[in-house]
């Protein structure tokens, strides 16, 4: 079992920065591959950056050259730096943890607002 708590979220201005970070619970999570998604409402959730195991990383078109994703597995963390942030980037944002044998978990969400 894995539990998620994400943070870093809030009200940001278009072409502002905010930085979001997924604390997981347990000892396993060198394990896990490791993702952002978000979902904006009325939409469905979709993916935003993963990190797998190596540190190989891969994202979205719309999020690309803007977004970086990272993981701290001594400290049981995945963040997701954010740059040159859009309207269209306001969604909630979820942090997931999958293996094809432990399991797949989520994050409750934090809540990210681009607008002036």
């Amino acid at each position: 079992q894995v539990q998620l708590v994400e943070s870093g979220g809030g009200l940001v201005q278009p072409g502002g920065s905010l930085r979001l970070s997924c604390a997981a619970s347990g000892n396993m999570f060198s394990l896990y591959d490791m993702g952002w998604y978000r979902q904006a409402p009325g939409k469905q959730r979709d993916l935003v950056a993963r990190i797998i195991i190596g540190g190989i990383t891969n994202y979205q078109d719309p999020v690309k050259g803007r977004f970086t994703i990272s993981r701290d597995n001594a400290k049981n963390t995945v963040y997701l730096q954010m740059n040159s942030l859009k309207p269209e980037d306001t969604a909630v944002y979820y942090c997931n943890a999958f293996h094809q044998r432990f399991g797949n978990y989520w994050g409750q969400g934090t809540q990210v607002t681009v607008s002036s």
